[in-house]
């Protein structure tokens, strides 16, 4: 019986979970929102926005959008290949490659999305607004902005 090879598990992390208010006649109605941010560690990260009726359920939803909206992020030895910034609404982020054994350093909805991509030395800074799901959207602007130095150099027609 031959061996499969280890896949990566994709992991799940809850950002938040927001509980918003209807009022009707006969008193309040609850729903809820969820920010989910779904990565293997090794590079492939994405994140989704679930709404609910109930906690769980509002999760699952923010989960699967999550899978599906997954995409590569370009890395060099565990960290980022250069600084970069990215903006959503009124969030800003910093990104900066850091030296091995630095480790995430970043707050909030920022080192969730960093943690399941799989990096695992960066700065980074978080500007502006503190919207949590803005910070979650312009840190993955940031990562989409990210190339490799290969990639430069073919965009310049540059050997290296």
């Amino acid at each position: 019986m031959e061996e499969k090879p280890a896949v990566p598990e994709i992991e799940e992390r809850v950002v938040f979970v927001n509980r918003c208010a209807k009022v009707v006649k006969g008193g309040r109605r609850f729903s809820f929102s969820a920010v989910v941010v779904v990565g293997n560690r090794e590079g492939l990260v994405g994140f989704g926005f679930g709404k609910a009726n109930e906690v769980p359920e509002a999760i699952r939803k923010g989960t699967e959008l999550a899978k599906r909206a997954m995409f590569p992020v370009v890395m060099k030895d565990r960290s980022i290949p250069h600084e970069v910034h990215g903006r959503f609404g009124g969030s800003y982020v910093l990104l900066r490659p850091a030296s091995p054994g630095t480790g995430v350093i970043a707050g909030g909805g920022m080192r969730a999305v960093i943690e399941v991509s799989g990096i695992r030395d960066v700065l980074a800074k978080s500007l502006g607004s503190k919207n949590r799901m803005n910070v979650v959207r312009a840190t993955v602007e940031a990562f989409k902005q990210l190339r490799s130095r290969d990639a430069i150099a073919a965009t310049r027609q540059v050997e290296i």
